[in-house]
């Protein structure tokens, strides 16, 4: 079977968008065009690919097998381009990062500060999602790497580096926790709490212990804001749960203390990229210096 790779690219577009009309707008193409290389290209396959619903298509099983083999062959393209123009000396590619909201603070900046200056003509693009999201997101080839806190491997996944990091309690300097160095969620319970909601990696990782606390206890919000947590934190509205990163400005001007949460597992901060890929120059320079912050913020932490 002879599959054009303009029918894999068009293919490709519309699993994306889901669209046959919003593929032809990002490939700036007629609709017709499309869909005839569609119907080519399920003519070829010998089954639909694409289930016609009222909202948009849907991949079919066959639709699924073909979109993962397409994810390989556009990434493998994409590394091939990197290594023939790193043979010329050209220090150019792309590398389109998905990233948790806490890392935008200080550990982010400090990644691309460092990848900027060392390939400035690399072309990076960050999106903000949670770990879940980021995670789906290198799954299904819509990421080239994803930052993030991800609780469960996965066969769609491959982790390049990991960093343990503890969780604890942020509350303003005047607060009664804030000389401790270590507290118990129940030592926390004793005050009004500003919990993760579920789309936060951290609602998972505490749910336990919120569950586990029989006594009464007062929840004055929950959010999947980090900013909001900090700001109702350092505001002395209730006790808030992340880690260090994100609140890294808060605890250096002194307006939050960080108390690590007794008996906690620490959080995982991964950097994940699809399984079974090759790396492209580019990429493989980007998860290079990401594992290497990673590695340092760790040790200054253990």
């Amino acid at each position: 079977m002879h599959i054009h790779s303009r029918a894999l690219k068009y293919f490709d577009m519309i699993r994306r968008c889901g669209s046959i009309r919003e593929a032809a707008r990002q490939l700036h193409v007629s609709s017709s065009a499309v869909n005839r290389q569609l119907l080519q290209l399920e003519d070829e396959v010998g089954s639909p690919l694409f289930e016609r619903l009222p909202k948009g298509l849907r991949l079919t099983p066959v639709g699924e097998i073909l979109s993962r083999h397409v994810i390989t062959v556009v990434q493998d393209a994409q590394r091939m381009t990197g290594e023939l123009d790193a043979l010329k000396g050209i220090r150019r590619g792309a590398v389109d990062v998905v990233s948790v909201e806490a890392l935008t603070s200080a550990f982010l900046p400090t990644v691309l500060e460092k990848m900027i200056k060392r390939y400035p003509a690399v072309k990076i693009s960050v999106r903000i999602a949670g770990s879940a999201g980021a995670a789906l997101a290198v799954a299904n080839g819509d990421a080239d790497v994803a930052l993030g806190f991800v609780l469960q491997r996965t066969e769609s996944l491959r982790q390049l580096a990991v960093g343990r990091f503890a969780l604890g309690a942020i509350v303003p300097p005047g607060h009664p926790l804030a000389a401790s160095s270590q507290a118990s969620f129940a030592e926390c319970a004793r005050y009004p709490l500003v919990l993760p909601s579920p789309e936060l990696s951290i609602h998972w990782e505490i749910r336990p212990l919120v569950t586990g606390h029989k006594r009464p206890k007062t929840v004055v919000l929950e959010t999947g804001s980090l900013e909001l947590m900090k700001g109702l934190a350092a505001r002395g509205v209730g006790v808030a749960f992340v880690n260090r990163f994100g609140i890294e400005r808060e605890l250096k001007q002194g307006l939050l203390r960080h108390v690590r949460l007794k008996g906690q597992t620490p959080s995982n901060l991964g950097v994940y990229v699809r399984a079974g890929r090759a790396l492209s120059p580019a990429l493989d320079a980007f998860t290079r210096i990401a594992a290497e912050e990673i590695e340092r913020r760790a040790a200054e932490e253990a």
